[in-house]
């Protein structure tokens, strides 16, 4: 197994300071009912797929999952899973060692419960949030795809 990538913490003995004004918009990023995961939500029931949300006892909670058909569906924002991280990591200017250890960590914790999931069984699908907004129609049809 891959070591475990360790964050740092956002602590101010540590050289972490953290304005109220950042403090606010970090804290208005949602986790759940997202524009992208609800817009996939509407398009699978239209189709046909039935589901439960937020499997809170599958590894990684999946977001949309479809017990009988074994199937777990994750909605990924990109900046925060990484999409095309080795391109983009450059690109952060400020607190490098927090952000880089940060995406990494999700990264490789993705990677973790998508092993955890298919070794239960599982169908994992991972849809980036942009490619829901572009071209919804492909999602659905790879989900229902997944079923035969």
């Amino acid at each position: 197994m891959e070591e475990q990538i360790k964050v740092p913490r956002f602590r101010e003995d540590e050289g972490y300071y953290t304005t109220e004004k950042r403090s606010r918009i970090m804290s208005r990023i949602r986790a759940k009912d997202t524009k992208p995961e609800v817009k996939l939500r509407k398009a699978l029931y239209a189709s046909g797929f039935r589901y439960r949300l937020y499997g809170k006892d599958l590894p990684g909670r999946p977001d949309i999952v479809n017990r009988s058909k074994k199937i777990a569906i994750f909605v990924d924002g990109e900046f925060w899973h990484g999409k095309d991280w080795e391109q983009k990591k450059d690109k952060i200017k400020s607190n490098k060692s927090f952000w880089h250890a940060k995406i990494e960590r999700n990264i490789q914790r993705d990677r973790e419960n998508n092993d955890a999931l298919e070794a239960l069984g599982y169908t994992v699908i991972r849809f980036w949030s942009g490619e829901i907004k572009k071209n919804l129609e492909n999602c659905v049809s790879r989900v229902l795809k997944s079923i035969l």
